[in-house]
């Protein structure tokens, strides 16, 4: 999977927000909240492919979270960029 072309993770008023930028994104007119942990993910993978486990990887070892629930974790947060049309 990855973070499709034009997509910036920007920091607003406390908030994780990614929105589309540039000639890819001319139709996109959302703005995405991400909390900590997936904006976490998202600025760690944003330029490059990942997979549920690098992301559970990721999960584990910034937080204090048990292998199976990061996984768990990880794949409803790439089911979750996939629905907003931000990953692919």
């Amino acid at each position: 999977m990855k973070i499709k072309e034009g997509f910036r993770l920007r920091h607003l008023c406390g908030q994780h927000i990614v929105v589309g930028e540039g000639v890819e994104q001319i139709n996109f007119n959302k703005m995405i909240v991400l909390n900590d942990s997936a904006s976490y993910l998202f600025e760690k993978v944003q330029d490059r492919e990942f997979s549920q486990q690098e992301l559970a990887k990721l999960l584990t070892d910034h937080y204090r979270v048990d292998a199976q629930r990061a996984f768990a974790d990880a794949g409803a947060v790439m089911q979750k960029w996939i629905e907003a049309g931000i990953a692919e």
